[in-house]
């Protein structure tokens, strides 16, 4: 039996406990085993890879012991590697693990990237290992060089270069590459590594490396990676695309995803779940450091965040988020049908650059819902600056032209926005939504005279309430939104929305007061925040009447 048939055979049938995204790839590798099409499973080309693996690499760390795979590592690899067509060419091109901390990812793909180098067949192979810091590169680059030293074969056919490892056999190397855009072009890659792929903010990386492999036989995209705090990456792209995957949704034969994760976060503190996002416990992650570090986390609540990230693979915002991150999630929904004749406005401008935001409230008798609108603008320079300097990573590490373009966001003619689109918006609900917007809450410090004249003259001489931006206006309101959020009564369907809520962090005072803050990152906009807290102070200010208006109309 190979080690495919017996661990994933062990998930599939309870005798190992495994989360529902492993049990559907097992599924999926079982039925490619067992009704092979252009592609069959070639037991003498996976025992290759993994003979080379545990006969000549050794351990990085510790007493440079051989390289013992476990069974879980052997399946994985089996899976990457023996299934090819009738010429010997691999199926799979590109990877991603996701598994918990301390579960051997490092190693494992330090073993991979010298059984590449050398016993994959190839002319002049370039494996590297990347990632936004030279110094989360040179990781897996280290441990590729120190197997090197302790293992006296390939230290005797592997040199140490002044930037590389270099085989001489067939003139292949390995390399450690940070996100320098400009020496990332025109690479010709047969192996990427990107080690801790949720680090990474921004997608660029990993196109970069996916594009140079175009001409390559048989190319591996070997991705390792815990979750992270970073949201709106291209992580979670990723981890999008292989729950797609997983369902049949996206067709990719050549593409493996092998998630690990806790199938809820209720199960955190139980011993017999742990084992559903790591893998290696017991043989590579000690439990009993595990319990300690679950144990740490109920006692202090501040580190559950970390641990529910690094050990367990649940979403988690940053660790002074406002919000957790399946807070966020609770919200999202489609719009569409829903139809309301009365509204609260909010919007937060901005006096350069920045994003701008503009959001609606809506609720309706019988109903405790929130219901949220919202638009975005960007001036339109922003863009064209980007596309002039190359830039391929979007303003902000977001997807500002995909928003755009699904009608989520807008551009502003110049290098700034006029701050009278919101109430161009305003009028749009009003007159070809025929939603009519009672109550607008702004911040005071970004709107003059003249603009407020205008909206009165639109909306009313008493439509216009400033929110002030601090504890007194907002603490109580930020509050409410969070409870409203965790009992999923809050309802919107930008991704922008979410995005904003996702980056907010806050401030607390001594009495445990708290407004939102901006983080010293830029690139974490929260603007959207800002608009619908804006609304939601007037619509809880005014929530007798806006209740009686919708009423009437009823």
């Amino acid at each position: 039996m190979t080690a495919l048939e017996e661990y994933f055979g062990s998930l599939l049938d309870g005798r190992i406990r495994a989360c529902d995204k492993m049990k559907r790839v097992s599924e999926i590798l079982l039925e490619r085993l067992a009704s092979p099409g252009v592609y069959h499973f070639d037991a003498d080309i996976a025992a290759r890879h993994i003979g080379f693996i545990e006969d000549v690499c050794r351990q990085p760390t510790g007493q440079a012991r051989p390289l013992k795979l476990e069974l879980f590592q052997k399946a994985r690899l089996e899976a990457i590697f023996g299934f090819v067509d009738d010429n010997g060419m691999r199926q799979c091109q590109e990877v991603l693990t996701i598994e918990g901390r301390k579960n051997g990812k490092t190693t494992e793909a330090s073993a991979v990237e010298l059984d590449v180098l050398i016993n994959d067949g190839e002319v002049a192979p370039q494996i590297y290992n990347v990632a936004t810091q030279r110094e989360q590169a040179r990781l897996g680059f280290d441990a590729c060089d120190r197997m090197r030293l302790f293992s006296p074969l390939l230290k005797k056919h592997i040199k140490k270069r002044a930037s590389d490892l270099y085989y001489p056999a067939n003139k292949g190397i390995i390399k450690a590459l940070a996100s320098n855009t400009n020496s990332l072009d025109g690479l010709d890659t047969h192996c990427g590594v990107i080690d801790e792929l949720a680090a990474i903010k921004n997608r660029d990386l990993y196109d970069l490396i996916k594009q140079s492999m175009l001409a390559r036989r048989q190319p591996l995209l070997f991705c390792n990676t815990t979750n992270g705090f970073v949201r709106g990456s291209i992580f979670d792209a990723q981890y999008e695309y292989a729950e797609k995957w997983l369902k049949g949704e996206a067709e990719n034969d050549r593409f493996l995803a092998f998630i690990y994760e806790l199938d809820s976060a209720e199960e955190w503190d139980d011993p017999e779940a742990w084992i559903k996002a790591n893998p290696g416990l017991g043989t590579i992650k000690r439990t009993d450091m595990l319990a300690a570090n679950v144990q740490k986390a109920k006692d202090d609540p501040a580190f559950k965040p970390t641990v529910m990230v690094k050990d367990f693979n649940i979403k988690q915002t940053a660790d002074s988020a406002w919000l957790r991150f399946e807070d966020t999630v609770s919200g999202v929904a489609e719009l569409g049908d829903y139809r309301f004749d009365y509204a609260i406005g909010g919007f937060d401008a901005a006096d350069t650059t920045d994003l701008n935001a503009a959001t609606a409230l809506c609720m309706r008798p019988g109903d405790d819902k929130i219901y949220r609108r919202s638009m975005y603008w960007i001036p339109e320079s922003v863009l064209k600056d980007e596309d002039k300097t190359g830039n391929r990573r979007g303003r902000d590490s977001a997807p500002y032209r995909l928003w755009i373009d699904q009608g989520w966001m807008r551009t502003c003619p110049g290098n700034k926005c006029d701050k009278h689109i919101f109430l161009d918006w305003f009028r749009e609900l009003k007159y070809s939504d025929e939603l009519y917007v009672m109550y607008i809450g702004y911040d005071p410090w970004h709107v003059d005279d003249s603009l407020l004249a205008d909206f009165r003259g639109e909306f009313g001489p008493n439509a216009m309430i400033p929110v002030r931006q601090g504890v007194i206006s907002l603490s109580q309101p930020m509050k409410d939104t969070k409870a409203d959020l965790q009992a999923k009564r809050v309802v919107f369907d930008s991704p922008i929305d979410q995005w904003c809520l996702i980056n907010t962090t806050i401030r607390t005072d001594v009495n445990g007061n708290i407004q939102p803050v901006k983080t010293s990152d830029r690139t974490q906009r929260i603007d959207g925040t800002a608009a619908y807290l804006c609304a939601y102070k007037v619509l809880r200010d005014k929530a007798g009447e806006y209740i009686n208006m919708n009423e009437e109309a009823e």
